[in-house]
């Protein structure tokens, strides 16, 4: 059965009260508040906000908000830093303005954007440069802008604990605030209560990587006042973030994030938090309660706010596993959303789609934050990039009449290279490869159809129609190891020629141009012009778009790793992460296995060898056609006929594991 449409929760429109404060402010500005932005070409959407407030006047200050907790443990609650930048002539004429705010915890130790802007200040602490265009673009069309450091970084209190409750209160604290609901104050001392009645409470907020990770946070708490976030190549579970059902993902955990972005001072007050960080993720990949504060799926029930989702299909930091569980369970409580699909690495849309971005967001934000009925949300959900600047549309994502197909390996006429269809491999049928931490999936994809021992390949014939993927697949493996561990890694590629991003090159898919183009208005201090970039393209005859892994040990559930007994087969299923491809007519579509994916999975304490049981092995896809459409491609008359195509499901309970096949 097709995917059904749920009917949203969440109204589209919002109160015309905020749309008439805002026309207003167009409408009565006095003379002297225009101010002529520099505007690109084609930025200024019919019907919108327009730039009539100055810039350089606006008013720029830093308020502390109590957070209601004691991360760091010396007796009184930890108060984060808001800088904010708001227009100066709103506020001399008693108009409220909505909020956009970045909650993140980079602004004075890495920095934010391509060009890694920090904040600076001038000799008596007040905000001089507010990093990327927004402050520049927003607050001469009537918004505020505001910078939250998390506690622990910069200049808040408190200690940072990546992605748990202090991270979360460190935002949610400042939406309440806005909304009158906590304190703030002129000092970090605590001196000087400042209120914010010059807003309307109403708030949006934005951010890349662990900035949009904290805005999916807060808006899984169900705070009042949160009309909608923006999260760019943001996570979901921080467990996902750093293991894949038990496999390690980076050399560290937590800990070691936390150390690189807290604040000199709170490096010292903070070495108890970071050390319960440590001791609650165990690199065991074992699940704990640590994971479980830090998993916001189950607060999708929550979410009031709409949702514009945007991440790169070729992300290797922030994986798009992310993306499809979050999108899954929003689509399954009927949150508003809109997406954007880009076949960049983790690479922000200023930086891939600079032109049509900005006039988006713009859009985006005058529907939700000031009431403008300009038909957005009335518009295509998804934008998806097929090759580097060619974007298509669909109605809704995945589009309707996606359904999950079943292929299946089997052996081929050469050990090790088999081929992939829709018929069971005979009984007793298998495929062997050894462990080889030193071999990457681009080392596999090269040599699919040469044998070699580190994989086992598995490909369709040349496809007879296009084959398009859209949302996420999984891949059903009954293995037997000959070691007490293993790791497991299993991707799909695309093979034949095509022109991609170079989403593996240190700009991921993009290149940076010395040009600037300016974005709104600037001082010297901050002057809202920007590098320009271009797609950094490169040809390959082989592309991964998708790729999971698995610590084998972790066959029965995340809660518990166990030693494997050599010799006995285990059955798991690798969730490979979301994305959209089609697979042009022509070419064809791979399945690979093997072990230790070099440079993205940590190795395991062994290389085994591992046999997998092709009978019962599988993998599942999110196809545009279902099995119809996979028919078709594949010009394969014997598809399966005792078997339903099953409809796509969002992702199920946290934590949930693997089962054990039968």
């Amino acid at each position: 059965m097709p995917i059904p449409v749920r009917k949203p929760r969440i109204p589209w429109s919002t109160p015309l009260l905020a749309g008439l404060v805002a026309l207003l402010a167009v409408l009565l500005a006095p003379p002297g508040a225009a101010h002529a932005a520099q505007d690109p070409a084609g930025a200024r959407p019919p019907g919108g906000s327009r730039p009539v407030y100055s810039y350089d006047r606006a008013i720029r200050e830093t308020v502390w908000v109590d957070t209601g907790l004691d991360g760091d443990g010396d007796g009184r609650a930890d108060r984060v830093a808001a800088d904010v930048i708001r227009p100066r002539e709103a506020a001399e004429q008693g108009r409220r303005v909505p909020v956009i705010m970045d909650a993140s915890p980079y602004y004075s130790c890495c920095g934010r954007g391509n060009e890694s802007q920090r904040k600076t200040y001038d000799a008596q602490g007040n905000p001089l440069q507010f990093p990327l265009y927004y402050d520049n673009y927003f607050v001469p069309r009537g918004y505020a802008v505001l910078l939250t450091d998390l506690t622990g970084t910069n200049r808040s209190d408190g200690c940072t604990d990546i992605g748990g409750p202090s991270d979360v209160q460190s935002a949610k604290a400042v939406v309440d605030w806005l909304n009158g609901r906590a304190r703030g104050y002129a000092s970090r001392a605590g001196t000087g209560r400042v209120g914010a009645g010059w807003s309307t409470g109403a708030v949006g907020m934005i951010g890349k990587s662990y900035d949009g990770t904290v805005a999916n946070a807060v808006a899984a708490t169900g705070v009042k006042g949160l009309k909608t976030i923006v999260p760019i190549g943001a996570i979901s579970s921080w467990y996902d973030y750093y293991f894949a059902k038990g496999a390690a993902l980076f050399g560290s955990g937590p800990d070691g994030l936390a150390a690189g972005v807290e604040s000199p001072g709170a490096r010292d007050r903070c070495r108890a938090v970071q050390r319960r960080l440590a001791e609650g993720a165990p690199r065991t990949g074992d699940w704990t309660s640590l994971w479980s504060e830090r998993d916001y799926l189950d607060g999708a029930r929550k979410v009031r706010a709409s949702v514009f989702a945007v991440h790169g299909k070729q992300d290797l930091n922030v994986r798009t596993k992310h993306l499809g569980q979050w999108w899954d369970a929003l689509a399954e409580q009927g949150v508003e959303r809109k997406i954007w699909l880009s076949t960049a690495g983790h690479v922000d849309p200023f930086d891939f789609r600079r032109e049509s971005w900005v006039p988006t967001l713009h859009r985006w934000f005058d529907h939700y934050l000031l009431g403008y009925d300009n038909g957005i949300e009335r518009e295509p959900m998804a934008d998806v990039e097929r090759a580097p600047g060619q974007w298509t549309t669909d109605r809704v994502w995945p589009p309707r009449g996606t359904r999950a197909a079943t292929l299946r390996p089997a052996p081929g006429p050469v050990p090790g290279a088999g081929t992939l269809g829709t018929r069971p491999a005979p009984y007793g049928s298998t495929a062997a490869f050894t462990d080889d931490p030193g071999r990457s999936e681009s080392d596999w994809a090269a040599t699919v159809d040469r044998p070699t021992p580190d994989k086992v390949a598995f490909t369709t014939g040349p496809l007879a129609h296009d084959l398009r993927l859209a949302g996420s697949s999984s891949v059903r493996l009954t293995v037997t190891p000959q070691a007490a561990s293993a790791h497991l890694s299993a991707v799909l590629v695309d093979l034949g020629p095509a022109t991609i991003r170079d989403y593996a090159a240190r700009g991921e898919g993009i290149r940076t141009l010395t040009e600037r183009t300016c974005w709104g208005d600037g001082t010297p201090a901050d002057t809202g012009c920007f590098q320009r970039t271009e797609p950094a393209a490169v040809s390959t005859d082989h592309t991964v778009f998708s790729r999971g892994w698995a610590d084998l040990g972790h066959y029965a559930g995340l809660a518990h790793g166990h030693p494997l007994t050599p010799g006995t087969a285990y059955g798991i299923t690798l969730d490979l992460a979301a994305t959209d491809h089609v697979v042009p007519a022509g070419h064809r579509l791979a399945l690979i296995v093997a072990g230790t994916d070099a440079g993205l999975l940590e190795p395991a304490s062994t290389t085994p060898r591992l046999t997998v049981d092709l009978r019962r092995s599988a993998v599942r896809l999110p196809l545009v056609g279902g099995d119809d459409a996979l028919a078709r491609a594949t010009a394969d008359a014997g598809r399966p006929q005792a078997r339903p195509t099953a409809p796509l499901t969002p992702y199920g309970p946290r934590p949930a594991g693997p089962t054990l096949l039968p």
